[in-house]
């Protein structure tokens, strides 16, 4: 499996992405991934939808707490064509139990905790820590990659911003 050591940093330190790097135009890899109730879900399936892939390290910090929050309010203003699914190492239950007490139910979230399939299929899996990176992936309804935002310090929030962009301009 390739590596790109220093492709991202936590508080400064190097840390390295395990998976070949994905490019603009790209099919999107398809992954297994777990749902809340531990039910298999592929990437796959979400083909026919504008969709956004948001990679964060845990629902359980800060930042990917604000991520996650502000991508389901702007959730119901982008409409039924659009799905957002947050895809993070946590286990299922945690997922669930963070949803439900954040209020969180327009984005759907989904674990890699397993296999880490997603991690290693989008070149997003942290060697150093087996979490993912915070990464933005836009994927249009044929499965092709339009957009993609690597977060260079995992500490920081992405451009929602130009994200939302990407989106509109599919639509």
């Amino acid at each position: 499996m390739p590596e790109r050591p220093g492709a991202i940093t936590m508080k400064g330190n190097p840390l390295t992405l395990v998976g070949s790097e994905l490019k603009l135009g790209d099919q999107a890899p398809d992954a297994v991934v777990l749902d809340n109730e531990l039910s298999p879900v592929h990437i796959s399936s979400f083909k026919g939808k504008t969709l956004v892939l948001s990679s964060v390290p845990s629902l359980d910090t800060p930042v990917c707490d604000i991520e996650t929050r502000k991508f389901n309010e702007e959730a119901s203003r982008l409409g039924p064509d659009v799905q957002i699914l947050t895809i993070s190492m946590d286990l299922p239950f945690a997922q669930a139990r963070w949803c439900a007490a954040e209020g969180v139910d327009k984005v759907k979230t989904l674990s890699d905790h397993r296999d880490a399939e997603f991690g290693n299929a989008y070149g997003v899996l942290i060697k150093e820590l087996r979490l993912l990176g915070r990464c933005i992936f836009v994927v249009d309804r044929e499965g092709k990659i339009r957009y993609i935002q690597l977060v260079p310090e995992l500490s920081s929030e992405p451009d929602y911003e130009s994200v939302l962009q990407a989106v509109k301009e599919l639509e």
